[in-house]
């Protein structure tokens, strides 16, 4: 499903990313592990096409990424969830889960979102309200929705604990361990894999920009 191929990425000349590489097969949940400023999230944002890299390669499917841009990226099957969210605060809910289904002008859009709102219903539940009217929390539900909008072969999640109070913590566990009945290859970037950890296939360290161990 994903190879990345002895990457460098640098950011404002400064290196991040040196020599990684990682295969992740289809259908598997891989988790990557590392402290705050390690590479996790410069690594998913290269995979997503947000960041350019210098070195080495990365294929999806069986097809190099280099030359594909963010958002036909998106039109293969690649849903990212940033550590941030990144929600547009003065859209509804439902406006930010379609994004990235008018971005690339998905012709089944509607079908796409209700199977969203059938995987994570409390998501339709509040489909009208405001994304500033949530809580940070429910605002990263939101994000894990708007992923799957167009992520439907390979997700990318960026710390989707971090923050999160215990109990909508729970949830976001419950609702990423159903992807994995769903078929869906994931990658888990976190600093601890203590919500996630029974659901891993594989693990990979990752430690100021170079992968120190995999299992």
């Amino acid at each position: 499903m994903l190879r990345v191929d002895n990457l460098d990425v640098a950011i404002e000349s400064v290196g991040i990313l040196r020599g990684v590489s990682l295969e992740v097969g289809t259908g598997k949940f891989a988790g990557l592990i590392g402290r705050n400023g390690a590479g996790k999230t410069t690594l998913l944002r290269s995979i997503m096409g947000l960041l350019r890299w210098r070195a080495g390669g990365i294929d999806f499917d069986g097809r190099p990424l280099a030359a594909v841009p963010t958002h036909a990226r998106a039109q293969l099957g690649i849903g990212y969830m940033p550590e941030d969210r990144r929600l547009i605060p003065e859209l509804t809910v439902e406006e930010n889960v379609l994004l990235p289904a008018w971005a690339t002008r998905a012709p089944d859009a509607d079908a796409r979102l209700k199977r969203v709102y059938t995987m994570i219903p409390e998501v339709g539940n509040f489909a009208q309200r405001k994304a500033l009217q949530l809580s940070g929390g429910q605002q990263k539900l939101v994000a894990l929705a708007r992923a799957l909008m167009c992520g439907d072969k390979l997700l990318l999640l960026d710390e989707p604990f971090e923050g999160v109070a215990p109990v909508l913590a729970r949830r976001l566990a419950e609702v990423i361990a159903r992807l994995k009945d769903a078929g869906l290859t994931v990658i888990l970037a976190e600093s601890s894999m203590s919500h996630t950890r029974e659901l891993l296939d594989q693990t990979f360290s990752i430690d100021r920009g170079v992968i120190v161990g995999d299992t």
